[in-house]
């Protein structure tokens, strides 16, 4: 018999397919035969392209960090550090390594001289910074949208020195203050009445 040595090998034929839910092991229906995908689009709905093979896409639902990203606090806000590569605000006004909690103080419209309403808030954060003396404060100094983007950053900065003035008198030391001006930037969502303000955050 004669030999047939020069025949080549048939290449086994895929399957045909008319999806790529007819298809297995992780193969893609791409002119109707079960292949070895090549990206995303080879793949039924919901599935990627992994490695040749259909997979299932992991989706992730964790909504994009709206912190900027950093190396060093230098790269941040003045009230912000570098935490994680990521430029991260000063801790709320309650902080667990304190024993006390710093009251936000309120002002008048195009105000910045304290109201008497507000002393006694203002009195009550002097004593709690006494109570935590190795820790510094920032003054973050608010305003409502009325005027100017200039004229706010300058009256919140008013502002923020007015409460700073007003605790160096009860004998804060002016080193733990940091006056950080906000103008009209970060409402309260609560109001006007609320906007003008001068919030204390630890460092």
């Amino acid at each position: 018999m004669a030999a047939f040595a020069g025949c080549p090998k048939k290449t086994p034929k895929t399957p045909a397919c008319e999806g790529s839910g007819d298809c297995k092991d992780g193969l893609a229906c791409i002119a109707k035969q079960c292949q070895i995908c090549k990206a995303d689009s080879d793949c039924g709905p919901g599935m990627g392209c992994t490695d040749g093979k259909c997979v299932k896409k992991v989706v992730d639902n964790t909504p994009p960090d709206p912190r900027k990203p950093c190396k060093v606090d230098d790269e941040c806000a003045e009230d912000e550090d570098c935490l994680g590569g990521r430029c991260t605000k000063a801790g709320p006004s309650t902080n667990p390594d304190t024993s006390c909690t710093l009251s936000t103080i309120y002002f008048g419209f195009d105000k910045s001289a304290i109201e008497d309403s507000e002393k006694t808030n203002l009195d009550a954060d002097g004593t709690c910074l006494e109570k935590e003396a190795s820790k510094g404060v920032y003054l973050e100094g608010h305003t409502d949208s009325s005027g100017t983007e200039e004229y706010n950053i300058a009256l919140s900065e008013r502002r923020a020195r007015t409460v700073a003035d007003y605790l160096a008198r009860l004998g804060i030391d002016p080193a733990r203050m940091q006056v950080v001006p906000k103008g009209e930037t970060q409402p309260s969502g609560n109001g006007d009445e609320k906007d003008r303000r001068v919030e204390l955050q630890w460092k």
